[in-house]
Order: C-alpha cells, then structure tokens, then sequence
C-alpha cells in the first residue's frame, strides 16, 4: 500500500464500500428472485401491495431507513435483512480491496484484476450462502458461471504481469477440489449435494491462486465450521442427527477463512511441526 497516495488509498476505499453497498442492493434480489424462477430485469415491487418500488425507494440502506424499514405505498415492514445484506456486502468488499492494496506485489492491471476476481467471488459466496440456507440449493446458474469468469480474470491477471504459476495452481486446486467432494459424494450418498460439489471446484481455483497453504487450509476450515455448528445446533436441540444441514455457507465461510488467513494458518502449523 505504499505506492499509494493516503488520499488515493481512501478513495478506493469509499469507493469500494458503495460500490459493495449498490451490490448488496442487487444481491437482495438475486437471493429472493433466482430460487423463484422471476427474472432479474422485472422491475421491483412491493410483495405485500404489488406497488412499484421508486429509485428513490431502492437506494441502499439510506431508503430502508428513511422509510423506517416499511413500504411507502401500504406501510407493510420491509425485513431487516435487506439492509443488513447491503451493509454486509459494503463491508465485505471494503475489506477485500483493503486485504488487496496490502498484499500487492504485482503490477496494478494484474492486481487490479485480481481484486475483481475476488469481489466477484465475494458477491456470489454472499448470494449462495443465502440461497443455500433458504432453499438447500446452490443454483447452477450462479455456480457454474463462476469457472469461466474466475478463469478469464486470473488469466488476464497472468497477462499483465502475475505469476504463470498462481494460474496453474488455482486450476490444480480446483480439480483437486472438485474430485475430493466428489469422492465424498459418492462414499456418502446424501451427505453432499451435486450443488456442494460444483462449488467446491468454483472455491478451489480461488483458494489455489493464492497457495497451497491457502487451498489446505480453506478446505479443512469448511469442515471445521460445519462441525461446529452441527454440534451447536445438537446441544441447543435445533437439529437432530439426521436433520440435513446446508453445508454450502460453510463452504464459502472456510474458503474466505483461508482467503484472509490460510497461508498465515499454514506457516503457524508447519512451524509448530519443526519445533514440535
């Protein structure tokens, strides 16, 4: 971040965190109307009255609160969680470019690239862990999309001056990936879905670009959080032990566990083995 001007380095900053905000605002509807069949252009209205949602009514997190969290036409609530998707998300991409500007060591077209890459990444992971505890699915039609965009994105990054090797790396950590959820689906009917298995290919190219401390520890943390939860919901009696659990929001939450800190993790246990 030192090659950066402090007043440039808070204008991609801002400019990150309302970029994610005008996102979240889409992803809202992407959570609710991709499970449903609706089709994204259809304009926005209001379930309760069918009214048209004005632009002014649609602008995140400012409406929501103007309006205190009800519909302008009937005055029905309007859930929390759409502003808090909104907030999330500005939050999450605040954080991606900042982990970015930190960790820049290739030249800016290929950094640049790459920060998209996992902005990309951070919108659909929002979206399908939604999706995913709402309905237990992981929709094709945002899953698979992701290999050819994350695959165009690192290859261009490559392009413009990053590592060759990352490249070969993520496409290496994604069959890897791939192959052992699919292992396990087959070992354990009914334990993964055909959905658990197309993400994992999506998180191993992104895990892998990064490294293998990265991929390893993004993997086992999926498991990890999963396991803890299921424990959780055990002991509180929320869920019994065959209650089947959506594992895709743990999937996604591991990945961005070793997305921010897997290659840290990695040298904190190999350096634990050499002394052990």
């Amino acid at each position: 971040m030192s090659t950066l001007t402090p007043a440039l380095t808070v204008f991609l900053l801002v400019f990150a965190a309302l970029l994610g905000l005008v996102i979240g605002s889409f992803l809202n509807v992407v959570v609710y109307r991709v499970p449903a069949g609706i089709p994204l252009t259809r304009e926005s209205r209001c379930p309760s009255c069918d009214a048209p949602v004005r632009p002014w009514q649609n602008v995140p997190l400012v409406s929501w609160l103007l309006l205190r969290g009800r519909c302008a036409s009937c005055g029905a609530a309007i859930s929390a969680r759409y502003p808090l998707i909104e907030l999330a998300t500005g939050l999450a991409f605040l954080a991606v470019v900042w982990a970015s500007l930190g960790s820049a060591t290739a030249p800016w077209p290929a950094t640049i690239l790459q920060t998209v890459a996992f902005l990309y990444l951070t919108a659909i992971s929002i979206a399908l862990a939604l999706i995913d505890a709402d309905t237990r699915r992981l929709p094709n039609v945002i899953v698979l999309p992701a290999y050819a965009v994350l695959a165009a994105l690192f290859t261009a990054s490559c392009v413009f001056g990053a590592p060759w090797e990352s490249l070969l790396r993520a496409a290496i950590g994604g069959i890897a990936l791939f192959a052992f959820y699919a292992v396990l689906r087959l070992t354990r009917p009914g334990g993964m879905g055909g959905g658990d298995v197309k993400l994992a290919g999506v998180l191993g190219i992104a895990l892998g670009w990064l490294g293998w401390g990265t991929l390893v520890v993004g993997a086992f943390a999926a498991f990890v959080l999963g396991g803890l939860m299921a424990v959780v919901l055990l002991f509180t009696r929320r869920a019994g032990r065959k209650t089947a659990i959506p594992f895709g929001p743990w999937m996604l939450a591991g990945a961005w566990v070793g997305i921010f800190a897997g290659e840290t993790v990695a040298r904190w246990y190999v350096g634990m083995l050499v002394i052990g």
